[in-house]
C-alpha cells in the first residue's frame, strides 16, 4: 500500500499502479449492478452527473468536469480523483475509504454526512465548500488546499491534518476537534476560534488565533476612542 505522512497522521492511498493491477476503461460510472470495479474513467465532459447507492471499487477517475454533480449514499475504496471538476457538487451520505483527491475542484459544494477514512485531499480548491456533518473515523489530511470561506458545521475533525492551507476567512462552527493539526497554516483570518479547543498548533501561531478571535469579536481599542474625542 502507498502511504503519505502529514504531521502526526499517515494516510494510506490507493495504490494503482501496483503490479498485478489492470484497470479497464469505462465509459459511464453507472451501472444497472450498482457496483464500478477495477476501472479506469477519463476526460468526460458531462452536462450533469446523478449517482445513487453505488459502489466504486479500485479505480481512477481523471479530467471529469461535471456541470452539475449530485451523489448519494455511495460507498467508494481505494478511488483516484486527478484534475477532476466537480464544481458544486452535492454529495451526501457516503463512505470513503482509500480515497485521494489530487488537483480537483469542489468549488461551492455542499458535503453532507460523509464518513472519510484514509483519505486525502492535495492541491485541491474547495472555496466556498460546505462541511457539513463530516466525520473522520480514520487518518484524513488536507495538503496545500485552498479552503477559502469554507465552513465546518457539526463535523467531526479529530486528528484530522491540515498542512499549508490556505485558510482565508474559513469558519468552524460547532463539532469535535481535538487534536486537529493546524500548524503550518496562517490562522489569522479564522472564523469561529472559540470552537478550536484541544486543537494543535505551534507556539508562534498563539499570536494569529488571537488576531483571529480579535476581529471575530469585533473589539474596539480605547486608544482609537480617544481619537475621536
Amino acid at each position: 500500500m502507498d502511504s503519505r505522512t502529514f504531521g502526526r497522521v499517515t494516510v494510506t492511498l490507493p495504490n494503482l499502479d501496483e503490479a498485478g493491477t489492470y484497470l479497464s476503461n469505462v465509459t459511464s460510472l453507472e451501472t444497472g449492478r450498482g457496483i464500478v470495479q477495477d476501472f479506469q474513467y477519463a476526460d468526460a465532459d458531462l452536462r450533469e452527473l446523478d449517482l445513487a447507492d453505488t459502489r466504486l471499487i479500485t479505480g481512477r477517475i481523471t479530467g471529469l468536469r461535471a456541470s452539475r454533480a449530485q451523489l448519494a449514499e455511495m460507498r467508494l475504496d481505494s478511488v483516484a480523483f486527478e484534475s477532476t471538476d466537480l464544481g458544486s457538487v452535492t454529495w451526501s451520505e457516503s463512505k470513503l475509504s482509500r480515497v485521494v483527491f489530487r488537483n480537483c475542484k469542489l468549488m461551492g459544494a455542499t458535503l453532507t454526512g460523509l464518513t472519510l477514512d484514509n483519505v486525502l485531499f492535495e492541491n485541491c480548491k474547495l472555496d466556498y465548500t460546505t462541511f457539513d456533518r463530516v466525520r473522520a473515523t480514520g487518518p484524513v489530511a488536507f495538503s496545500k488546499c485552498v479552503l477559502t470561506e469554507a465552513v465546518f458545521t457539526g463535523c467531526d475533525l479529530s486528528e484530522v491534518v491540515l498542512d499549508a492551507c490556505i485558510l482565508q476567512l474559513t469558519e468552524f462552527g460547532r463539532g469535535k476537534y481535538q487534536r486537529l493539526d493546524l500548524r503550518g497554516n496562517d490562522l489569522t483570518a479564522l472564523r469561529g476560534v472559540a470552537q478550536l479547543a484541544k486543537v494543535i498548533i505551534d507556539r508562534p501561531q498563539q499570536a494569529e488565533l488571537a488576531e483571529a478571535l480579535l476581529a471575530e469579536l469585533d473589539v474596539t481599542y480605547g486608544d482609537a476612542l480617544d481619537d475621536h474625542r
